[in-house]
């Protein structure tokens, strides 16, 4: 009996270590594995006009090289530039150049902050397809969006009054638009603000009196063709000035298109391998390949050297 009974008390402790340590190591699993994961993990955050065509471009990526791992979210322009700044992501998106106090604020915190054009965009002033306007000046999209103008019947349109869609003021499409065609001056306080390109053509496909603006490649649908339900207007710098539209492609690279800018993408430094890596394959003929296939521009020459500096 009293060697049974030191047994016993031999495997009570035996069996608690085993327990505790197992705990342990599970503890430790789920501890760790996330760390690890997210280390491996290029975290990509910004533009919503960029995120569908970085999305595309990662799963491309992806599926080209097994075992890379790559997180695209949206967010908005400046939401990508902070999080560079603080350093919750690898590469941020970003529609729009950096503020100065965005790189006050970033070399304040040691971030040295490296850009790259990776596509161009036409941005796109659409309507409602029953819309019988085809064409409007710079200033008249200006005044529109500023408020000025409010009525449809004074662009020589239906008399009705015009319904203003657009994006947060974290959006680099809004900032481009009030930097380069409201000249700088606030947007109207009726301006519907939505969170992203694809809610503004779906807002102006049932709003007769709608206008909006989006990403080039917003206009198109998964078939490459035109969205049904809208009208994307021919854009002229002045009233003398011929008209383009945002589909001509030698309209947009040769700078007739008045609302065009690059698409960017930034680093903290130096990329890291990994990034780098992404960025070379987004920059290569196959990337720009898919570029073009999701409705936007490839980068011209002057771009792509000054990214090849950037990689080194």
């Amino acid at each position: 009996m009293k060697g049974q009974s030191k047994i016993k008390k031999h495997q009570k402790p035996v069996a608690w270590l085993l327990t505790a340590g197992l705990s342990l190591i599970l503890l430790a699993v789920f501890l760790v594995s996330p760390v690890s994961a997210q280390r491996k993990m290029v975290q990509i955050k910004g533009s919503d006009t960029m995120v569908n065509l970085v999305q595309i471009l990662a799963e491309e990526y992806m599926t080209k090289y097994p075992g890379t791992a790559l997180a695209v979210v949206g967010g908005g322009s400046g939401t990508g530039i902070a999080a560079i700044i603080n350093g919750t992501c690898d590469l941020a998106n970003h529609s729009r150049d950096w503020k100065k106090s965005e790189l006050d604020l970033a070399y304040e915190k040691g971030v040295r902050p490296r850009i790259f054009a990776i596509a161009v965009d036409a941005l796109s002033i659409v309507v409602n397809e029953k819309n019988p306007i085809d064409t409007l000046t710079m200033a008249q999209v200006g005044s529109i969006f500023r408020g000025e103008i409010k009525n449809w019947k004074v662009l020589g349109g239906p008399d009705g009054k015009i319904s203003l869609y657009g994006r947060q003021s974290n959006s680099g499409t809004y900032s481009f638009l009030q930097e380069h065609v409201l000249n700088n001056k606030n947007y109207s306080p009726e301006v519907k603000e939505m969170n992203g390109n694809a809610q503004i053509i779906e807002a102006v496909t049932q709003d007769a009196a709608g206008i909006g603006y989006v990403g080039v490649g917003y206009v198109y649908d998964d078939r490459g063709q035109l969205r049904k339900g809208i009208k994307v207007l021919k854009i002229k710098k002045d009233e003398n000035s011929p008209e383009y539209s945002p589909l001509d492609k030698d309209a947009v690279y040769s700078a007739k298109y008045a609302i065009s800018r690059p698409l960017y993408q930034s680093t903290n430094g130096k990329p890291s391998a990994a990034v780098s890596q992404f960025l070379q394959f987004e920059l290569s003929p196959e990337g720009q390949a898919i570029v073009e296939r999701e409705g936007f521009f490839r980068i011209g020459k002057d771009l792509m050297e000054q990214n090849e500096k950037n990689l080194r």
